[in-house]
């Protein structure tokens, strides 16, 4: 039988992440049989008491919270090599709990009467989230107009690479989950899209293959990349999927990912630039050449096939918003943290 150690009171974050990340690599029925009752309620407890640290600016509890829903999504997200606890009754409590505390930290960060002036017309609307993304003070962020372009060593570039990961290196994961249930001109722009990420059919040319040769250039091991992602970084990443993955939040995936998409081309000629003033190996700064432009088009083509029809809906509308300040909010948590005045 599967034991499972306990602990009397509010156990330290990271025992509760171990505890039940050491839980995550067992069969569904075991880890419900062995966690139940009693035992059952005070993980749960403890998962609460992350949460609650979390959202009161503990950045050791919010690292707990974010590597723990990103080890659960990975029960969902990677072809296992045995058996796991995908299925699992508990695990799916936790998640949720997870979840919630996570979504609700997001919808702290806006301001509610944002949400409550959108405009009504589509076409308005799509200039309103621009305008919106403009004004946000992670446009043109410092990280990468000033930081990453004019003075990142390698070192820098590397480490970048390692927190973009969560995000840019499973795009095509990302639309392949949120495309589940389109249908009409929003399924055959993220199927263009998918398909351009697949390298349009060239095995060499799959875009998360072109990302990963940045690793070989660095000599980025797989144990280091898990040690190296910090808690802004696991969140972005888990909020990518949260979106993705749940259909009643197909909406906010739209604004999260196509907001992704818009700022990239920016975002990548400024590392283009740090990659050129340092000399490094071609190969590796492929991805980021192709998708200044490929970027740009896919933005475009999503705000028009996927944005604008959806926007007669003021359901769509709000929760679009709410997923592009969702994107806006935490890129430029990450960001922030990124700086080297916040080390």
């Amino acid at each position: 039988m599967l034991e499972v150690s306990s602990s009397k009171g509010q156990a330290p974050p990271l025992s509760t992440v171990d505890r039940i990340t050491a839980l995550l690599g067992t069969a569904p029925e075991k880890v419900d049989s062995a966690v139940a009752g009693a035992e059952r309620e005070r993980f749960l407890a403890e998962v609460a008491g992350i949460n609650r640290a979390a959202a009161e600016g503990d950045m050791e509890a919010l690292y707990a919270q974010q590597y723990l829903l990103d080890r659960i999504y990975q029960l969902y997200t990677r072809i296992p090599s045995g058996e796991n606890a995908e299925g699992s009754v508990f695990v799916y409590e936790v998640g949720r709990l997870l979840e919630t505390a996570t979504a609700a930290a997001q919808d702290a960060l806006i301001a509610p009467e944002l949400l409550d002036g959108i405009p009504t017309d589509p076409r308005e609307y799509l200039s309103w989230l621009k305008h919106t993304a403009r004004g946000h003070r992670v446009y043109k962020h410092p990280y990468y107009h000033e930081f990453i372009r004019n003075t990142a060593t390698e070192s820098d570039l590397r480490n970048y690479v390692m927190q973009e990961s969560v995000v840019d290196g499973r795009f095509d994961d990302l639309l392949a989950l949120m495309q589940v249930g389109t249908s009409g001109d929003a399924k055959m722009e993220i199927a263009a899209n998918f398909w351009d990420e697949m390298g349009n059919g060239d095995h060499a040319q799959v875009h998360t293959t072109l990302f990963n040769k940045i690793f070989e250039v660095f000599e980025i091991s797989d144990d280091e990349l898990e040690r190296s992602l910090t808690a802004t970084s696991l969140l972005n990443g888990n909020l990518a999927v949260m979106l993705s993955r749940h259909r009643s939040l197909y909406p906010e995936a739209v604004g999260f990912l196509g907001m992704t998409e818009w700022m990239a081309p920016d975002r990548f000629v400024q590392v283009v630039h740090a990659w050129e003033r340092l000399g490094l190996p071609e190969v590796g700064i492929t991805y980021h050449r192709l998708h200044i432009t490929i970027d740009s088009q896919h933005a475009q083509g999503w705000f028009h096939n996927v944005v604008l029809p959806a926007a007669e809906s003021a359901h769509m509308r709000r929760a679009i918003a709410r997923g592009i300040l969702w994107r806006l909010n935490s890129s430029a948590a990450y960001l922030d943290e990124r700086m080297p005045s916040a080390a």
